[in-house]
């Protein structure tokens, strides 16, 4: 399951417009002088990559109205920049030297001086100002106004069959305002929003597995059905618990004890107190402590009906039974969004950084890189350094398309999971055989084959490509210091001769075919609204998964946080803590049987049997060594304790 952010959005990502130094990262987007004149400060980005002459369907009408955020650069966003490299990185001096949320926005953060300039100049020109944080200053106003402020004409442009408005140029802001804009967001109307790539049902819609099941991989042989690869193949896990996977993943004694982890996605699920509760006392988790899940939600919501708000409770739900389950001792606290947009994302990011909410985020949502826009990659990536300089990592899932050839006709990654500033996690198919021992992974990536009428054989086997970990080679951000004596040239250069990053980081479980069971509450036909449960997948489990692993890790540590965690998860590259992953790690194709109700709920309407063959991700290998769909390999035991403090 894995939520899929901005799927009207395109453009290209903050990297692009960026020149770079060798070795380092994106320092965000810097102030250029306009090409109209000295007087004005271009703000790089700002016009999408869609907004193109053969694409232009004319001036917007000048009444027409526009809402923007202005987001402020700060006192020193290049400052802020290497600091936050420099606290991450185990071979600085300043390694694990973070700033508090208050010095951190001292030294860093917009003035009130900056704050006030920007609204001065947004007012003088006609647009009412709606809203004002540390981060941006929001307005509202028409077309004419809004042309005033930046600089720039506002022109109707086809896209995707829809036509939305853009800037005819690069905007830009009062040069005299010294740098104090990072960029502005919502020149362009396309939609910014996350909404679900992935299979979790809604409350409203309830669903269960068929059986037959194994409890643990291998247990119960699909020996009527035919073979797969020359061999019987085994039926479908039921679904991992945390005992398992804690297992598979080297857990050992550590519980997170102590350890701060958030979760964001948009909406709130209104059961997941009860059940979160239910799930952990009938599978044997720890039972939760009075505050120990906790919820941070918005005064009010929007969007509902457009975002699909009933459907994000499951993505709530999976993350906070797989953090407890890996992480049993582990605070939780899930920040919801105002709506499936990114600018209420963004929002409940700087939540967490702003009250420094916890040391680990998982974010299970996304979107194709295409989609990016530079103006909100920078305003992501202000964030995430931010968070990195407080001792935050932030851990995005990579997504649920493989290479996103078969989802958009483009071989691409996914965002924000390419930023240089987050952990993007991969997924793998897991089996774990008796007595949870860790047996083989395989890079995530399905193909599917009906049984066919007569019951003798799968037809077309191995069938067609339904999902895969998400990765590859970025087009759009340049490869980080961290990548480079480890990603291989193949790879990072995949898109030229320039090397780029390459996604994911590191990787687990997220194969709904060898997935984890979550427990919902759910409205049946008859009505009634019961707790059930499902087994469930995509790097949206991954994601949470190893953000309860880094939490394992930090209690290692002395609860020491591990904050932006990049740099030190390929610093241990190559060493026995990583298992390192491939396709064939018995050294054939590998399979498990799966039965379907065919109406999601019972077996009334029949039952619908296939075979899904395992390691099969698009144009994606998972080899020896790094690789783009599982990174540098998944967690082995030692990896928790590789993090003590010495």
């Amino acid at each position: 399951m894995r939520s899929n952010r901005a799927t009207a959005r395109a453009g290209v990502s903050l990297a692009a417009t960026l020149p770079l130094l060798a070795g380092a990262l994106a320092l965000g987007i810097p102030a250029a002088r306009a090409a109209d004149g000295p007087a004005r400060d271009t703000l790089t980005g700002t016009k999408p990559a869609w907004a193109t002459a053969a694409a232009d369907k004319g001036a917007a009408a000048d009444g027409s109205r526009v809402s923007a955020r202005v987001y402020l650069a700060g006192r020193d966003a290049s400052g802020l920049a290497a600091y936050a490299r420099a606290v991450s990185d185990p071979a600085s001096a300043s390694y694990g030297r973070y700033l508090s949320a208050g010095r951190a926005q001292a030294r860093f953060g917009a003035t009130k001086a900056q704050v006030a300039g920007v609204t001065s100049w947004l007012r003088s020109a006609g647009l009412e100002v709606t809203g004002t944080t540390r981060h941006y200053v929001s307005v509202t106003g028409d077309v004419a106004a809004t042309e005033k402020a930046f600089g720039t004409q506002l022109h109707n442009y086809a896209k995707g069959g829809k036509t939305y408005r853009a800037p005819t140029r690069t905007a830009s802001a009062p040069a005299a305002l010294n740098g104090a804009v990072l960029t502005v967001t919502g020149l362009d109307s396309a939609p910014h929003k996350a909404t679900h790539q992935d299979q979790l049902p809604p409350p409203d819609a309830v669903f269960r597995n068929a059986g037959p099941f194994s409890s643990y991989h291998g247990s119960n042989i699909a020996s009527t059905l035919p073979s797969a690869y020359g061999k019987k193949i085994p039926y479908a896990v039921k679904g991992y618990t945390g005992k398992q996977l804690r297992a598979a993943y080297g857990a050992g004694p550590r519980t997170g004890k102590g350890v701060r982890v958030a979760i964001t996605d948009a909406y709130a699920s209104p059961t997941i107190a009860f059940d979160a509760a239910t799930y952990a006392k009938k599978h044997g988790d720890a039972k939760y402590r009075g505050s120990q899940l906790r919820q941070v939600l918005p005064g009010t919501y929007t969007k509902t009906e457009e975002c699909g708000a009933s459907g994000w409770y499951g993505e709530e739900t999976l993350d906070v039974e797989a953090v407890h389950a890996v992480a049993p001792g582990a605070d939780i606290t899930y920040v919801g969004a105002a709506s499936c947009y990114d600018d209420d994302l963004l929002d409940s990011l700087n939540r967490i950084v702003d009250g420094h909410l916890a040391d680990l985020v998982s974010n299970s949502w996304g979107d194709i890189e295409a989609n990016e826009t530079p103006d909100i990659a920078a305003a992501y990536d202000q964030v995430f350094q931010f968070g990195a300089v407080e001792g935050i990592g932030f851990y995005f899932s990579s997504g649920d398309n493989g290479d996103e050839v078969a989802n958009t006709g483009t071989k691409q990654v996914d965002t924000p999971a390419n930023s240089a500033w987050v952990t993007a996690v991969g997924g793998t198919s897991l089996a774990v055989g008796k007595h949870d021992t860790y047996l083989f992974e395989t890079g995530w990536g399905t193909e599917k084959a009906n049984l066919s009428a007569d019951g003798r054989s799968w037809t077309g086997f191995p069938g067609t490509f339904t999902s895969g970990a998400g990765g590859g080679t970025s087009r759009t951000v340049s490869q980080p210091f961290y990548q480079k004596s480890v990603v291989p040239s193949a790879l990072a250069e995949a898109n030229g001769t320039t090397a780029m990053r390459t996604v994911p980081d590191i990787a687990a479980i997220a194969d709904p075919n060898t997935g984890f069971r979550v427990g919902q509450t759910q409205t049946f036909p008859d009505g009634s609204q019961q707790y059930d449960e499902y087994r469930i997948g995509g790097t949206s489990l991954a994601a949470p998964v190893i953000a309860a692993v880094q939490a394992l890790a930090q209690e290692a540590r002395g609860g020491k946080p591990i904050g932006f965690a990049n740099p030190s998860i390929y610093a241990k590259y190559g060493s026995k803590v990583y298992h390192d992953v491939t396709d064939r790690p018995t050294g054939s194709r590998l399979a498990v049987a799966r039965v379907d109700f065919a109406n999601g709920y019972d077996a009334s309407e029949g039952l619908l049997t296939s075979v899904r063959s395992l390691g099969k991700d698009s144009s994606l290998k998972a080899v020896k060594g790094y690789d783009d769909v599982t990174g540098v390999g998944s967690p082995a035991a030692g990896y928790v304790d590789s993090y003590r403090s010495r």
